[in-house]
């Protein structure tokens, strides 16, 4: 059975449960007026627009009976503030129906404990119990969750960014709120189909209220379901005594006042499976409903991807126009009158969110789409009062974070069919099915040069090469193969530093290009550095998680006939790739490897496989390198790949300076040094595609001046070693002051690093493609 099946089955297993459960409500609609007979929550209208249909009625009769749900139906904003702000008088407790337990399993789940679920309880147990899954959601938690979601979202759109088009509700959505409900709970990438069969299971049981399984079914899922609330109890006895964040350990390492825990494993594993559930669907739909309004308002995504801090308020603005939960349901304990209608004690009463968020008495043109609302939050979508949901701050930030990477990487998704009504048709939750869509396959290479593409890795090994250097051995947690790299590329590392900053640096890859499943880089501890090395060696532990940038390559290694391969020091990290290249592809190679003493240079070992082929250079045994007779003769078909200190680099180009143009390719770790005999002067700067055209200071880089006037422009180094904004020409001419463009590169003017490189004396303004 494919995802999207058993999805479409537990969403509309929960469904029926639910409407079970409401037409078993005491009562009957015997004596219930006034009714709305334009009202339909099976047809199309209803579907493709919820708030627009209740508007259609709302007027005639705003609160009505309904036979279908076998409730009252509350159309205003005033009513529902009534309703939902006191829990006495209309209470959650008929929400949950009685969920028959098999008489073999009760022993491990009980009749009571299966009853406790938070959305279908009352004080004291739902207070009690939510007020220890609530420290679970704070605020500050979601926050640091983000980076994590974002990291998610990127790794998803990789693996289908080349296709075009797809199902982004089952593809994107549904993918990423599950992705991110493990990073909640602190589950492995190896839980991920745990989670989706819990998921089902608990649809399913919940389902079971009103519509008894059949076997084999009942038995198959009833053992599925125990076996894993029993996997969950041990995890969370594990977590005990965990000062984790994440939400099984918060949860679990609670107690009272007397030292004891608050919740049993047993009913925080119930609780989990709630949020397992609740936690994926009404954000995923939320998120495809953004997509269909962005579409309808053009205006407002040109908007939000010029302010990325507008997509917090392109959500919120998309579950208060269309919630992804429709109703709130109560059950009133008292007589009582709402806009003319009498309900009687008993009756349940259905909140209709999607109406009272578009009442005109309390929002100004409530069916616009307007993402600059003064209050973005003033909506029931997530409820209110006690039973306001829980996890409403996860979804918040889930919501935003996963619309801001889509869009930042495909922003010209669009939606095949906006008309579309493929819904599970039930009334209480219109769950979309699907949601096709197509997208530009150049937005692939637009979006390499605006967004700094990161993957969170696990250190897998830290191991020690020789006296100051250590090598980090970096894998996907999920096991997962990493981007490609070829010879010659470096990652961004994003270093901890003991304040709870972190430094970004950049390491050249010095493990194998063709192992597709880890990255290795080796650091050197710099005494005199900016702390970045000595963070690395003193914090980053085997183990830690650490986010890297994809590889990128300004070091490429060009096939030729022969190779001299000159290293000093940690700049042995970038030959290693290329001698292991050139080894394989057969060609005539000689590496000549300096440093301070022999126990200061790292991967000795390695190298040793090479024979001959590599000689070590130790200055306190020989002396520097003798490149001045190692580089006398100039063949043509040799090329020279040096890395290594300044004084190193500057010796080899003055040694070969006699061979053959371009037959030298460097790298630097830091700038070299530019001096120009005149102050720098203003200019402008005109990036075409973004059609803005700005004024450059003579005290300012471009890259100061894009970012000065918000546009996307990515950076790292801002020193001109890294290559990350090399940016194309499109007119003017630049005077180059980086570290990475060859000598006929900078001659050719078709691309420029904007960190540091500025307009030529004399040209008074720049295009470039940006």
């Amino acid at each position: 059975m494919s995802s999207s099946t058993k999805h479409e089955i537990g969403t509309a297993a929960a469904i029926k449960a639910v409407n079970a459960a409401a037409a078993a409500t005491p009562g009957g609609p015997a004596g219930r007026c006034p009714f709305n007979h334009g009202f339909d929550a099976m047809g199309d209208d209803y579907f493709a627009d919820p708030a627009a249909h209740f508007a259609s009625v709302r007027d005639e009769t705003p609160t009505f009976f309904y036979p279908h749900l076998n409730a009252w139906i509350i159309t205003r904003r005033e009513d529902a503030l009534t309703v939902l702000g006191d829990w006495k008088k209309f209470s959650s407790a008929a929400n949950s129906a009685m969920i028959e337990v098999p008489e073999e399993y009760q022993h491990i789940i009980s009749q009571d404990l299966i009853s406790r679920v938070l959305v279908g309880s009352d004080p004291q147990g739902h207070t009690i119990a939510r007020g220890v899954a609530q420290l679970g959601f704070l605020q500050e938690d979601m926050d640091a969750l983000e980076p994590e979601i974002e990291a998610r979202a990127h790794r998803i759109i990789d693996s289908f960014e080349a296709n075009g088009k797809g199902n982004l509700l089952e593809d994107y959505c549904l993918e990423l709120t599950t992705q991110t409900l493990l990073a909640h709970m602190g589950l492995g990438y190896e839980y991920a189909d745990f989670i989706k069969q819990l998921r089902d299971d608990f649809f399913q049981v919940l389902a079971s209220a009103q519509e008894p399984f059949e076997e084999p079914m009942r038995s198959i899922v009833w053992q599925r379901y125990t076996e894993s609330n029993l996997t969950l109890r041990g995890i969370i006895e594990s977590r005990r005594e965990s000062d984790a964040r994440d939400l099984i350990s918060i949860m679990a390492s609670q107690k009272n006042e007397d030292g004891q825990y608050i919740l049993g494993a047993d009913q925080i594993a119930i609780h989990l499976t709630e949020f397992a559930a609740a936690g994926t669907d009404t954000t995923a739909q939320a998120m495809a409903n953004a997509l269909l309004f962005l579409q309808e308002n053009p205006e407002a995504k040109e908007d939000a991807l010029l302010e990325p801090e507008l997509w917090a308020r392109v959500f919120e603005e998309t579950v208060r126009r269309r919630p992804s939960s429709t109703f709130a349901s109560r059950m009133s304990m008292i007589d009582i009158e709402l806009s003319g209608a009498q309900i009687k004690k008993g009756d349940m009463v259905w909140i209709a969110l999607a109406s009272t968020n578009t009442d005109p008495e309390h929002v100004e043109e409530p069916f616009a789409f307007d993402i600059h609302r003064p209050d973005p939050e003033d909506h029931l979508s997530f409820s209110t009062g006690r039973h306001k949901c829980l996890g409403n701050p996860l979804a918040r930030v889930q919501g935003a974070a996963g619309l801001k990477v889509l869009f930042e990487r495909l922003p010209s998704v669009t939606v095949d069919d906006p008309e579309a009504i493929d819904f599970v048709r039930f009334a209480l939750l219109p769950a979309r099915r699907s949601l096709w869509v197509t997208w530009d396959l150049a937005d692939i290479e637009r979006s390499k040069q605006q967004v700094v593409r990161t993957l969170n890795l696990t250190v897998a090994q830290r191991t020690v090469e020789s006296e100051g250097v250590i090598s980090l051995t970096l894998v996907h947690p999920d096991g997962g193969e990493l981007p490609k790299w070829k010879p010659g590329a470096h990652i961004d590392l994003h270093i901890p530093t003991a304040d709870g900053g972190e430094l970004v640096r950049q390491y050249s890859l010095a493990g194998d290009d063709r192992d597709p499943d880890s990255y290795r880089v080796g650091i050197l501890r710099e005494v005199d550095g900016r702390g970045g090395s000595a963070a690395a060696h003193d914090l980053i532990k085997q183990g830690d998680t650490i986010t890297v940038s994809w590889p990128r390559n300004n070091f490429r290694f060009v096939d030729s006939p022969e190779y001299l391969f000159i290293a000093g020091g940690i700049g042995i990290t970038p030959i290693l790739a290329m001698v292991r290249e050139a080894e394989r592809a057969g060609r005539t190679w000689k590496l000549i490897y300096g440093g301070r003493t022999r126990g200061s240079m790292a991967f000795l070992e390695e190298l040793a496989q090479y024979g001959d082929k590599v000689q070590i250079v130790p200055q306190d045994e020989f002396g520097h390198i003798d490149l001045a007779g190692l580089l006398i003769d100039a063949p043509a078909d040799t090329l020279i790949y040096t890395c290594g200190p300044e004084g190193l680099l500057q010796a080899v180009e003055s040694s070969s300076a006699h061979w053959p143009k371009n037959s030298l390719r460097l790298e630097r770790f830091s700038p070299k040094e530019i001096i120009r005999d005149y102050d720098d002067e203003p200019f402008e700067v005109e990036f075409t595609e973004s059609g803005v055209t700005l004024t450059v200071s003579a005290e300012e880089t471009i890259l100061d001046a894009a970012n000065r006037a918000g546009l996307p422009v990515i950076s790292s180094c801002s020193e001109g070693t890294c290559g990350t904004c090399e940016t194309p020409i499109v007119s003017g001419s630049a005077d180059h002051r980086d570290s990475i463009l060859t000598e006929d590169e900078q001659a050719a003017n078709e691309t420029m690093m904007i960190c540091v490189s500025r307009a030529s004396r004399g040209c008074p303004k720049l295009a470039l493609a940006r």
